[in-house]
């Protein structure tokens, strides 16, 4: 499996812009209740999303290039599972890049070396080619699996609809 780049918010400046003010600005109201269908999602897997702690709605550039260098080393997975929790549960400031890079060591890569990385701008062309290719294709939104580059999947499924799909893919077929 590998994480591959989308940004919802590709508009984003930067450093991001106020949660309040992203939910205002998208919803026309002012707090995160919509979201608790989503909390309770979580919950039902573990996850405890607090998105009240959500200060920053992030430009993602960076957490994407992180997952992908993270993904050049070998622990993709663990990063990723490392800035879900920081942002969903923790509510962390995702265009920080010592924020960033305190969360790659927790991945287990080098503090030091991430936050060089990410205050540079290597990938940045990478990752934002990546994204435009993904909306090229049809992509809109996340989830969205790609099965063995032949099946699109798009929200979040059942493991049954998934599976199915996996093994479709593995027979040759496509949907």
């Amino acid at each position: 499996m590998r994480w591959l780049p989308f940004q919802l918010n590709p508009d984003l400046p930067a450093t991001g812009i106020s949660r309040a003010d992203y939910i205002m600005r998208k919803f026309g109201e002012r707090d995160s209740s919509r979201y608790k269908r989503v909390a309770l999602v979580g919950k039902s897997v573990g996850l405890d999303m607090v998105f009240d702690n959500i200060k920053v709605q992030p430009n993602t550039v960076k957490v994407h290039r992180l997952i992908h260098r993270a993904g050049e080393l070998g622990v993709q997975d663990a990063m990723a599972e490392a800035l879900f929790r920081s942002y969903f549960v923790e509510g962390a400031n995702l265009t920080d890049s010592a924020v960033l890079a305190d969360y790659a060591a927790q991945a287990g890569l080098d503090r030091d070396a991430m936050r060089a990385y990410l205050d540079s701008d290597i990938d940045a062309d990478l990752i934002r080619s990546a994204d435009q290719e993904a909306r090229q294709v049809g992509v809109d939104g996340v989830p969205f699996f790609i099965i063995n580059r032949t099946i699109g999947i798009s929200g979040a499924q059942d493991p049954e609809v998934l599976l199915q799909a996996m093994e479709q893919a593995r027979a040759g077929g496509t949907p």
